[in-house]
């Protein structure tokens, strides 16, 4: 992985990635800092879960290119999603226990905050039946399709 981790001065470090995926580079015992990239399983027609955090909230920031967050609120076999297309620049938080991901073009970075260590194991799956990322796919294009 190819990481620029620069510490200038010892006073201010920064972080920075261009590969691809999920990239926790600032934890310290309470919360920490990722920059999650593109990846395929991200791509915007190969969402195939959701994820849940019992302990926290997920900050979620796009910095570059185009995302759109998704919410699912589960009532037994069907699941009612919520999707927002993201605007570079502003702060997305997902409550904890909430269910959601996040569907991305090849050219986005989305910078996550959560508590520390949650990559480690503080998440549950919810797998998507095929009718269910059908209806979410289309539900992630009208949301990409409007205030074009």
């Amino acid at each position: 992985m190819t990481r620029e981790i620069k510490q200038m001065d010892k006073l201010i470090e920064t972080y920075y990635t261009a590969e691809q995926g999920y990239h926790p580079f600032l934890i310290t015992k309470d919360w920490q800092v990722a920059q999650l990239n593109f990846m395929p399983e991200q791509s915007f027609s190969n969402i195939v879960k959701l994820d849940l955090h019992a302990q926290t909230d997920e900050v979620f920031v796009l910095t570059k290119g185009l995302a759109v967050l998704i919410a699912g609120v589960l009532a037994g076999e069907r699941i009612s999603f919520h999707c927002i297309k993201m605007q570079v620049g502003v702060t997305y938080n997902i409550p904890a226990n909430t269910w959601h991901n996040i569907a991305m073009d090849t050219a986005a970075q989305v910078i996550i905050a959560e508590k520390s260590n949650t990559h480690l194991g503080d998440f549950i799956y919810h797998p998507l039946s095929a009718s269910q990322i059908i209806e979410l796919q289309e539900k992630i294009k009208d949301c990409l399709q409007e205030n074009i």
